[in-house]
């Protein structure tokens, strides 16, 4: 009987500490990339089981998470769109890639399965100048003559915020297109020639799934949990590719982050004969001297658990996760970029 007392009063002490840890623990805010999104809401549920700890992530697009931290209104911002260096310093931010993975074309098309229509970049930027407006287009037929392609109209579906998934697309089409480059550029947010504006990569993935003829550009997640069809891509080597997971890590394969300044790299049109053409990045946007340490120092504990245990379900999602040589050059950078007002690193 006494035993029995003695065992249960020791659950219950355990379960007072346990708490009590789960107390301690601080939540976390940040705002910014929909390409991310998926995965981050994936980690941050596994996060708060393992240690109690908050992520709460708003999913509004790089442009807005790049306003709210250097409004310092959250914790950390997300942004696909690299700042440079010297926009970096200026703000008093450091900035790093937690993930990557595949932007891709997606469509509504009737009697096309995923991957049965293959795209050139060339004949991709038209559709999106305007100047492909139907899908049994010679251009098209070109590349895909055993495909069933009625007349019906392209309708383009694009993004209406400031967006990371934006940029890379548009650095993809001035890449391999300089009419494209002339008259529209690449940005976050352009002036699109035609189509239909939506919010975030879900709005985007939304308005292709309900309208007939319609092609857009969304982060593969988006593709794959909203089971839409995608396109392949010819890319840089003259290789017909699928947006999978080894064509992201090939394109990946070719980014040097060690010799980048402030990690910006953009992967797109990367060569290899293996690589998905709009491969991209998507960082994490912290400032250099937070005005709440706390807070900070959460974030970056969260983010070293993503690096350590979040890999797998990445994999799911089939974004790629950073490799370890780089993960290792994140860390260093944490420690010398983000202190506390002592001047001590608040990365453990």
């Amino acid at each position: 009987m006494i035993s029995n007392l003695l065992k249960q009063a020791a659950i219950v002490a355990f379960g007072l500490v346990a708490t009590a840890d789960f107390a301690l623990a601080v939540d976390i805010s940040g705002a910014g990339a929909t390409f991310p999104y998926p995965i981050y809401a994936k980690w941050a549920e596994a996060y708060k089981k393992e240690t109690g700890a908050n992520m709460n992530y708003q999913s509004i697009g790089s442009g807005g998470g790049i306003k709210q931290i250097k409004a310092r209104t959250v914790t950390f911002g997300a942004s696909d769109q690299p700042l440079k260096s010297e926009e970096l310093e200026a703000a008093g931010l450091t900035q790093w890639p937690q993930v990557i993975g595949g932007i891709v074309p997606v469509i509504n098309l009737d009697g096309v399965a995923p991957g049965d229509l293959t795209l050139s970049g060339d004949v991709l930027t038209k559709i999106f100048l305007g100047e492909i407006k139907s899908w049994d287009d010679p251009a098209i037929k070109k590349l895909n003559p055993k495909a069933k392609l009625s007349g019906q109209a392209i309708v383009v579906a694009h993004r209406s915020d400031g967006s990371g998934t934006t940029f890379n697309f548009t650095d993809y089409l001035s890449k391999v297109s300089p009419t494209w480059k002339e008259k529209v550029g690449e940005n976050s947010a352009v002036e699109w020639p035609v189509g239909l504006g939506s919010k975030g990569n879900e709005g985007v993935a939304n308005t292709v799934a309900n309208t007939k003829g319609a092609i857009g550009y969304v982060e593969y997640a988006y593709a794959k949990q909203n089971r839409l069809n995608y396109v392949k891509l010819i890319n840089k080597d003259g290789k017909v590719v699928a947006p999978i997971s080894e064509t992201f890590q090939a394109a990946a394969a070719n980014a040097d982050w060690a010799k980048s300044p402030g990690f910006y790299q953009v992967l797109t049109d990367e060569p290899g004969a293996k690589s998905w053409p709009i491969t991209a990045a998507t960082f994490i946007l912290l400032p250099k001297q937070p005005q709440d340490p706390a807070s900070t120092a959460e974030a970056l504990k969260f983010f070293a658990w993503a690096f350590a245990k979040g890999g797998k379900a990445a994999e799911e999602l089939d974004y790629i996760p950073m490799p370890e040589s780089v993960v290792a050059l994140i860390k260093k950078s944490w420690a010398a970029n983000v202190k506390g007002s002592d001047g001590k690193p608040l990365a453990n």
